[in-house]
């Protein structure tokens, strides 16, 4: 089959960009031509622009709830930002439209579908979201992490995949990524609160950060989101002024490379979304899970459930987490290396690694 043209599409936060992102890779890998439609004060702009694509942009937020003017306003900005990926599509003339679910994948997925070009989709919860199920029947296929998400999307081409991961997951080795990251091959610990951060881990985490590191001589790489970098540093020269030369830690706002953060770690302090869990599972870790409580369908909380329930993950909730809690849960885990091995061994278990390519290979029948 010759090469393609696609647009690929999908923002806001790291579980709709990475999987896109992972997909874009592959697709450019095969030779074929690939335009990244989201929104350019989103994490998305960064994060494709750096890795070389031509970038589309368009001007789209989330859905408000309930204000009515808050509600009209948004339709106008929804309406324009179709037209403009309806202009986008007859511009650049792409084969096929694969959107990842979420408002940002919106308006070129219904652009496609007015002009009647086939699209993919791919959801990434066990419930999917409100985007997928709307436009998900109109779709050539559609794509889903979770088995139990198939019983939400009318489609007769359902394909459970999994998330599409980035290769590095089953080829970088725990020693190379420590070496990337210029730590050394012992015990270590990430704690991250998504893409965006949160603020009820960084405050609990940052009250721990001086006990594991000089009690237990634990390394902690420590992702704190972009908006509460400056939070966490302020009550970071409070609580342990000499942190700065400290080598067991690593603070930073962001990291663009999360495969070798996660293959570099032995324990994970994380939220529940779809795909930090399909890249803790990749790199066959331990977690400690904290869901958001206020995910669209309470969605990651039944996610962190799925992963107990398979004796990978320890679960503690959002108005529980605080230092005493969550120190006792990293105890019960760098204290007791059997029931750590026993976290990380089902957590590989579940790892599905080929999500990437499954659809790929659909999106090139479409």
């Amino acid at each position: 089959m010759s090469n393609r043209t696609y647009f690929i599409t999908g923002g806001g936060t790291g579980g709709h960009i990475y999987p896109a992102v992972a997909v874009a890779d592959a697709l450019v890998k095969q030779g074929n031509v690939v335009y990244y439609v989201g929104n350019p004060k989103n994490l998305e702009y960064d994060i494709v622009t750096n890795r070389g694509y031509k970038f589309l942009p368009i001007n789209v937020h989330g859905m408000p709830r309930g204000m009515k003017l808050e509600l009209f306003k948004w339709t106008f900005q929804l309406f324009f930002a179709v037209l403009k990926s309806i202009g986008y599509i007859i511009k650049y003339r792409p084969d096929a439209v694969f959107g990842t679910g979420g408002y940002v994948s919106a308006p070129a997925l219904l652009a496609a579908k007015f002009l009647k070009k086939p699209y993919m989709m791919h959801d990434c919860d066990a419930q999917p979201g409100l985007v997928t199920r709307k436009l998900a029947p109109y779709a050539s296929a559609v794509s889903v992490a979770f088995e139990s998400a198939q019983s939400y999307i009318n489609n007769n081409n359902v394909y459970v995949n999994g998330n599409p991961i980035r290769p590095q997951f089953k080829t970088l080795s725990k020693e190379e990524a420590r070496g990337k990251l210029g730590i050394e091959n012992r015990l270590t610990l990430c704690v991250m609160g998504g893409s965006q951060g949160a603020r009820m881990i960084n405050d609990a985490a940052v009250e721990l950060l001086k006990k594991f590191s000089t009690q237990y001589n634990l390394q902690i790489i420590f992702q704190t989101g972009k908006k509460n970098f400056e939070r966490v540093i302020e009550q970071l020269i409070r609580l342990y002024p000499e942190y700065e030369t400290d080598k067991n830690l690593i603070i930073k706002p962001y990291f663009d490379d999360m495969v070798t953060v996660l293959k570099a770690s032995d324990i994970a302090v994380s939220r529940a979304g779809s795909l930090s869990l399909s890249e803790i599972e990749a790199a066959g870790i331990a977690s400690i899970l904290i869901p958001y409580p206020h995910a669209a369908a309470d969605h990651q909380r039944k996610n962190a459930k799925f992963m107990v329930e398979k004796g990978a993950s320890l679960y503690l909730e959002d108005n529980d987490t605080d230092a005493i809690h969550l120190g006792q849960l990293i105890e019960t885990l760098i204290t007791n290396p059997e029931k750590l091995a026993e976290l990380q061994n089902n957590a590989l278990r579940l790892a599905k690694y080929d999500g990437t390519q499954k659809i790929v290979e659909e999106l090139r029948l479409i």
